[in-house]
């Protein structure tokens, strides 16, 4: 990997190869990340998730588990769904968390992309602490063994994006 570099704003417009939605179980859009990439994808990738429940994952994907659909109208080539786990402050979820970029990211290589966007996993709604959730993101990317050239963290504050640039440090 040639380069991890942190920006802040809206994933939907970062022009690379994949980008990654923080998707829930049902595949089917929702709220924040995911429903902005479903929203900006158009029905495409609405398409996609719904034949793959009704084929290879009738159950909803797996949390930790990725799997890729087109982009649709989105700059990106394809997007790749992965599923966050919640926050539980009785049972340590990380290396959960940490699958979710490992496992985007091998998908990512096998696929042939050379740059990828990630949102922060788990972050928002599931309610995982903001500190916690960066240094998962930015472990697992560091760790993963990938093809992979290009990495963007995608910050949806400014203040995630300074625990990002610190956490990178």
């Amino acid at each position: 990997m040639s380069g991890i570099d942190v920006i802040t704003g809206d994933i939907t417009v970062v022009d690379t190869d994949v980008i990654v939605n923080a998707a829930n179980s049902s595949l089917l859009g929702g709220g924040g990340v995911d429903g902005a990439i479903h929203r900006a994808g158009g029905p495409a990738i609405l398409r996609e998730c719904r034949l793959l429940r009704e084929t290879t994952l009738p159950s909803g994907l797996e949390t930790g588990a990725a799997v890729a659909t087109t982009a649709g109208d989105l700059p990106a080539r394809w997007v790749i769904h992965t599923v966050g786990p919640v926050h539980s402050a009785r049972d340590d979820r990380s290396a959960t968390l940490r699958e979710c970029y490992i496992r985007s990211l091998r998908l990512a290589s096998s696929l042939g992309a050379r740059s990828i966007a990630f949102p922060l996993i788990s972050g928002g709604a599931y309610g995982w602490p903001l500190d916690d959730a960066v240094d998962q993101q930015v472990r697992a990317v560091k760790d993963a063994n990938s093809t992979v050239e290009s990495v963007v963290l995608v910050a949806f504050s400014e203040k995630i994006a300074d625990l990002t640039r610190r956490a990178l440090r």
